[in-house]
């Protein structure tokens, strides 16, 4: 599943594509927004928060996706109507650009005013918010603290506690605070300093595809732990272990290194 930095990179590509510009081609290959016309009105904007991805369009209707675990936008030029393909689900263009939304978990068309706020609403603070602010940082702390004997491995990943983190972010971020992913969020001996992290981590590779939590880009250098069971820890040697651990959206594979992270 996409995380935070690599939709907001999306929002980001989109809003160079269409913000600004007049749809002339409006497209919705989903039975429910088959007959929705969007030709000949502009783009406002276009936001990422957390993991969805909100369209705004002239005349107050929001186009918002998520990509859930295979969605992904592309952006080409324009050209003639792409030609069917059953993961397609939307085609937004302009004279200038095409931006095609494949296999998207989530899509739907509502009123911003209105929905924005029903949608978004439950979401904990956007860790790259450009507002970020030592406020939301200690919104982020309450919310997880809420539940205190909660592993901080499942908090982490729960989307209205803060909003960004996948499973990756979660092994990296857990490793590099020397937090063992079962240790419940009482217990965790920084929460602040975890919920900072989280935020530099993602702000750092925002501007790229991939998340490199170590500084070293080479292929297989990318990650502490993550992906990495049975390898040696790249600190101690120690062997990096791996278990599912239960998450709002089912069992999710967590790795940690069974010395750098103790458990509790």
């Amino acid at each position: 599943m996409p995380e935070g930095d690599v939709v907001w990179l999306t929002a980001r590509r989109l809003r160079d594509a269409l913000a600004g510009r007049v749809l002339t081609l409006s497209d919705f290959r989903v039975p429910r927004y088959a007959t929705v016309d969007l030709r000949g009105r502009a783009v406002r904007e276009v936001a990422s928060r957390g993991k969805h991805l909100l369209i705004r369009v002239e005349g107050g209707v929001t186009v918002h996706s998520h990509l859930l675990m295979e969605g992904r936008w592309r952006v080409r030029e324009a050209g003639p109507r792409p030609p069917r393909d059953h993961t397609l689900r939307v085609v937004l263009a302009n004279e200038e650009w095409q931006a095609l939304g494949y296999s998207l978990g989530v899509l739907e068309i509502f009123a911003t005013a209105e929905e924005e706020a029903r949608v978004l609403g439950r979401l904990g603070p956007d860790l790259l918010d450009p507002g970020w602010s030592p406020e939301l940082a200690a919104e982020a702390v309450r919310r997880l603290s809420e539940r205190p004997e909660r592993a901080i491995g499942e908090a982490l990943l729960d989307q209205s506690r803060l909003a960004g983190i996948g499973n990756v972010y979660k092994a990296e971020i857990l490793f590099l605070r020397g937090v063992h992913p079962w240790t419940q969020v009482r217990d965790v001996p920084d929460l602040p300093g975890v919920v900072g992290l989280s935020h530099r981590l993602l702000d750092a590779n925002k501007d790229r595809y991939g998340h490199i939590t170590t500084g070293d880009r080479r292929p297989g250098r990318e990650h502490w732990v993550y992906g990495r069971a049975g390898r040696p820890c790249r600190r101690c040697g120690t062997r990096i272990r791996r278990a599912d651990q239960p998450s709002d959206a089912g069992d999710r594979a967590t790795f940690w290194c069974p010395r750098c992270q103790p458990e509790p």
